[in-house]
């Protein structure tokens, strides 16, 4: 199955900056990918290039087979829904009011649209109330924002920092929504939170001043931090012999209360299990502490964990 959206190298620049340098990424069909970064690391200038709204400076890319950069985009606007940032949505229209917009902007007849509209609300849990959207919650905008995204059926939905400002309450029942998406459209997600993009992600990308760094799963991202981790092992003795062979092996080892810790890369743990089971040590306890997600961004970027741009005052559901 090919590739839902690829890039090749692609790259943005502004005057002398390189807002997006060099990028090269596949996302498949159905799977939810993360680019995750502070602020100017370029991810929602990628973004704004794969919708069509950016022209790249150099490079390739390819949404659903289109080509990106010398193709027609109306076939890649027609199989693509946004979700920006800053939500778009008319403040001055009501929920279902808003949603039907978008189906006319879409081509829907209004006897459509409104069908549409009533799904949607279904499915984001959006009230069907007779005032204006300026009023809702941020969590109630940040929703209706996604439902706009999906109301034209699209196979790619692009969230650009879905829960940016909610408190976290807001935050997670977004995520529970998005969740719902997962597996029946391909959602490119820009988001500051490392547990977003830990809890949602099937693969995500680091990017770190216009370059992808990173990329993986969330797993395979905190296994390159395995090494030289301390692998505590528990038994009810130790013979000196033991802790010998460990010691030539090349492991460091230190006795602790009932066990040793043992710095072994996660590839290892299998032979110094072995290694204690064929002298015959019953061992009582295995922990092996897995890096945050924070961990690995900290060691990657050198930068503290992003926080998100946010209102004084967090935004309510």
């Amino acid at each position: 199955m090919p590739s839902a959206i690829s890039t090749r190298h692609l790259s943005r620049s502004f005057g002398q900056r390189k807002a997006v340098d060099d990028l090269t990424i596949d996302i498949q069909q159905g799977e939810l990918f993360s680019l995750l970064g502070t602020n100017g690391a370029g991810k929602t200038t990628t973004i704004r290039m794969l919708c069509c709204l950016l022209q790249p400076t150099a490079g390739e890319a390819t949404v659903l087979g289109h080509d990106l950069v010398n193709g027609n985009n109306a076939l890649i606007k027609n199989v693509i829904g946004v979700s920006p940032q800053e939500t778009a949505i008319a403040g001055h229209l009501t929920t279902k009011e808003n949603l039907i917009l978008m189906g006319r902007v879409h081509g829907q007849d209004k006897k459509a649209a409104s069908t549409r509209a009533e799904q949607l609300m279904e499915l984001m849990e959006l009230e069907d109330r007779k005032e204006w959207t300026k009023r809702l919650s941020g969590g109630q905008q940040r929703r209706l924002s996604i439902a706009m995204a999906l109301v034209s059926d699209p196979q790619i939905v692009f969230l650009d920092e879905p829960t940016l400002g909610l408190d976290p309450h807001a935050r997670k029942s977004v995520w529970n929504y998005i969740e719902r998406l997962k597996g029946e459209k391909t959602i490119l997600l820009t988001t500051h939170y490392l547990e977003e993009a830990d809890a949602l992600s099937d693969h995500l990308a680091i990017m770190d001043n216009g370059k992808v760094i990173a990329s993986g799963t969330s797993r395979e991202l905190k296994q390159q931090l395995v090494r030289n981790r301390p692998l505590r092992i528990k038994a009810n003795t130790f013979p000196d012999a033991i802790i010998s062979q460990l010691t030539e092996a090349g492991y460091q080892v230190e006795a602790i209360d009932h066990g040793l810790d043992i710095s072994a890369s996660q590839m290892d743990i299998y032979a110094v299990v072995d290694l204690l089971r064929n002298n015959h040590i019953k061992l009582t306890g295995i922990n092996l502490q897995e890096p945050t997600l924070d961990e690995v961004f900290l060691t990657l970027t050198g930068k503290s964990t992003p926080e998100p741009s946010s209102p004084s005052k967090p935004v309510k559901p």
